[in-house]
């Protein structure tokens, strides 16, 4: 949960500088995010899980 929770608020921190800083606009911002929550519905989502916990493993470890 706060593995979740931190990737969540470090990805929003991201998504907001890049948005600031022009390098995305809101119609892009919006439809990466719509994709990202259709994403996580389907059957994918577990493995997409699984791996990110795998990195966030791999980066604890160094």
């Amino acid at each position: 949960m706060a593995l979740s929770l931190s990737a969540a608020v470090l990805l929003g921190i991201i998504v907001f500088v890049l948005l600031k800083g022009g390098y995305v606009r809101v119609g892009s911002m919006l439809a990466c995010t719509l994709f990202g929550f259709t994403l996580a519905g389907t059957g994918l989502a577990p493995t997409i899980n699984s791996g990110l916990a795998s990195i966030a493993g791999l980066l604890s470890s160094l």
